[in-house]
């Protein structure tokens, strides 16, 4: 069985007070593109999220099959979601992304399940690896989640450097990275589109 983890638990501090799991990109909420996105590369898809946010992004998500995972404490940063979500995660191996990536493929998350090796597979894009849009060995991610809190750091690099992860070379265009993270970004992305 495999997994996806869609993080969307943090505040976003650069969008204000708007929610960007739910902000508008061509007429959907961002979050619905990642996970429409990822679905057929997964038997299931797991939300993780603030109990606060639960109604607006189930709403964001209707007729999508998707499970929640709150953040027992709110806004833990990336790390702390990766643990909440591969807790749930039934798969043995889970791929990991954040809500802000509308435009990862289907193809990226089956392309690494295909290669993960050791504790998963992480994507090199233009020589740099990222680490929230890979696949890893869930127990392993939660253990290296552990670890890495335990210790009070907050980094994902952290994280990372505590898995031996495969990599794997420019799996999909360099755009499909692209993070919209402030109020202007997705219009800015649906200008560029047209």
């Amino acid at each position: 069985m495999r997994s996806a983890v869609v993080l969307a638990g943090g505040h976003g501090a650069r969008f204000g007070d708007a929610d960007e799991a739910t902000a508008d990109l061509d007429g959907e909420p961002m979050i619905r593109h990642v996970v429409a996105g990822v679905s057929d590369a997964v038997d299931e898809v797991v939300v993780n999220c603030r109990d606060d946010q639960r109604a607006a992004i189930e709403a964001a998500l209707s007729g999508l099959d998707t499970r929640f995972a709150f953040d027992p404490v709110p806004d833990g940063g990336p790390v702390a979601g990766i643990r909440t979500g591969c807790r749930v995660a039934r798969g043995e191996w889970t791929f990991v992304t954040p809500c802000d990536r509308p435009f990862v493929p289907t193809a990226l998350p089956q392309q690494l399940f295909e290669a993960a090796d050791g504790d998963g597979a992480v994507p090199l894009v233009g020589g740099r690896p990222r680490p929230l849009s890979a696949v890893y060995d869930t127990a392993a991610a939660i253990e290296a989640c552990e670890t890495t809190i335990g210790l009070g750091s907050p980094a994902v690099s952290d994280f990372v450097a505590r898995l031996s992860p495969t990599t794997v070379a420019d799996p999909v265009p360099e755009h499909a990275f692209d993070e919209f993270d402030t109020p202007a970004a997705p219009r800015v992305a649906r200008d560029r589109s047209a």
